[in-house]
């Protein structure tokens, strides 16, 4: 009797979680960790399920996609921190979408689903520990240098990037908001924002922080997530 209560108490425990579950992880090379709302901590493997509350952390070397019911898609770079602080997508009902992540260090690449496509345009929002980025429908990267020391591609192995969050604009457009101001990115551009109090700045090239180089994960992520992949 004690060995059933035990197996339906783990069903319905399962049951809870598909039912919240609003993000599932299709790629993942490396290691890929999350840490519940609840404190709980475990390894994350493909397939699994991502929920509101979650933070979720890649190690060295290390990159992970997790694709969203509104079938927006993030990819996490190595020694990334990103949290899923709220999620709700109803097809049926527009009026009710809110997506709100947290980039809390490393480097991410967004592809933006219906959320940000339809209904309330301010129902897509990403923060980063200098501003909030609001979304258009798009795909762009987020790096934050300012948590962590960025280098810049091809360059030697001494010479970082200046300390603050970059933002590429590879389809669509942005806005990055702060306190001294907002800023608009449109397909092509690139910005930077060097602390919470000072004014987003339009750059004049690429910082060079884009680079996903992993195979397993070049086609679906330079794709904006256009091609299905095995996980589909």
């Amino acid at each position: 009797m004690k060995t059933m209560r035990t197996i339906l108490a783990v069903l319905a425990c399962l049951i809870a979680a598909s039912a919240f579950a609003n993000g599932t992880i299709i790629q993942l090379s490396g290691t890929l960790s999350v840490k519940r709302a609840d404190g709980s901590t475990r390894i994350l493997s493909m397939k699994s399920e991502v929920i509101p509350g979650d933070t979720l952390e890649t190690q060295k070397d290390s990159y992970a996609q997790i694709k969203f019911k509104d079938g927006a898609t993030i990819t996490l770079k190595p020694n990334t921190q990103f949290t899923v602080a709220a999620y709700t997508f109803v097809e049926a009902k527009p009026q009710e979408d809110n997506a709100v992540f947290s980039l809390l260090k490393g480097g991410i690449r967004a592809v933006s689903g219906l959320i940000s496509k339809r209904g309330d345009q301010d129902a897509y929002k990403m923060s980063t520990t200098t501003a909030t980025i609001g979304i258009r429908g798009t795909i762009f990267d987020v790096d934050d240098c300012k948590t962590g020391r960025c280098k810049k591609e091809g360059g030697s192995g001494d010479e970082a990037q200046e300390a603050g969050v970059y933002v590429s604009v590879r389809d669509g457009e942005v806005l990055v908001a702060n306190s001294a101001g907002t800023l608009s990115l449109s397909t092509g551009q690139f910005g930077f924002i060097a602390a919470a109090n000072l004014m987003p700045k339009l750059l004049p090239g690429d910082p060079g922080l884009g680079s996903i180089p992993q195979a397993s994960l070049i086609e679906t992520v330079t794709s904006g997530g256009k091609n299905k992949g095995v996980c589909d």
